[in-house]
């Protein structure tokens, strides 16, 4: 029992990491109704930025906020200078640049610091917190992190202008234009906002899966299984989403093997495509012909 508590605990720690990569994918996704590939490699650039300043004696919290500014900036020029370009495109080309840029920043990590597994600092003390003997500082520490990103994004969306004009431009940008909304920046914002999240996620799990260019290749998938499970145009449903897909990951590695866990995410993904493809909660969207 007491390792099956451990394994739910510690699953709700990695599954805040897979909730907020869900989050900045859905962000993208009602922005462009397509999924961003290169969003897990944007996150593992960024959190090599923040082991470069950390390296070079910048404070861990100091180098953390700085990252996030960085991506927070980075995503918005990568929309206004890749996506926004070919916004009007097909499909299929929107699918290419974000392919694209997956391999660009895959490559460029290896390049300026090679494939070799690096070390990533963690912030919080070795010894478990509070006495408890179920899950790690870091993984507490983590989930704190992760909770507050998401309490500060739900926030943002519920209760601010510029966020509730952000929700409206991704929900429907021809009525937003009329009300003066300008749709192309706040889909930039939206951008940014992704990269933001993402990088917190990346930093907080590199100390776990340690530093290297292809770290969060099975975060995204994991991450897109629960934004599937949630439902992809729903960011809170992506939220409870990957939650799950933590939980679920650590439950079936400790029954059935280390070697399963991954399937369970691929299991996820096939099996909502073919049950329910809007997910828990998101919106059945039902088209006339």
């Amino acid at each position: 029992m007491d390792l099956l508590l451990h394994q739910i605990l510690s699953g709700l720690a990695t599954g805040g990491i897979y909730a907020s990569v869900a989050l900045a994918l859905v962000m993208i996704y009602q922005a462009t109704h397509l999924v961003n590939f290169a969003q897990g490699e944007i996150a593992m650039f960024a959190t090599y930025l923040a082991w470069t300043m950390i390296q070079a004696g910048v404070p861990y919290w100091v180098a953390f906020f700085l990252t996030v500014a960085i991506a927070f900036v980075g995503g918005v020029v990568l929309e206004r200078v890749v996506v926004q370009p070919v916004e009007n495109s097909p499909v299929l080309s929107l699918v290419i640049v974000f392919i694209g840029l997956l391999v660009i920043f895959n490559s460029l990590a290896g390049w300026i610091y090679t494939y070799t597994i690096k070390p990533f600092p963690s912030p919080f003390p070795e010894q478990p917190l509070f006495g408890n003997s179920y899950v790690s500082s870091h993984e507490l520490g983590s989930t704190g992190v992760t909770l507050v990103v998401l309490l500060l994004v739900f926030v943002f969306f519920r209760f601010t202008p510029l966020g509730l004009a952000m929700r409206a431009a991704a929900q429907n940008p021809v009525s937003s234009r009329l009300v003066g909304v300008r749709v192309g920046w706040m889909l930039a914002l939206g951008w940014g906002l992704a990269s933001a999240i993402g990088t917190v996620a990346g930093i907080m799990v590199a100390p776990v899966v340690f530093l290297e260019p292809n770290m969060m290749g099975g975060i995204l998938l994991y991450a897109f299984a629960g934004a599937l499970l949630g439902g992809i145009d729903s960011p809170g449903g992506a939220v409870l989403g990957g939650f799950i897909v933590g939980v679920l990951e650590n439950v079936v590695g400790m029954y059935l093997g280390t070697e399963l866990k991954l399937t369970v995410a691929l299991v996820l993904i096939v099996g909502v495509l073919v049950v329910r493809p809007s997910g828990l909660f998101g919106k059945v969207h039902v088209a006339r012909v």
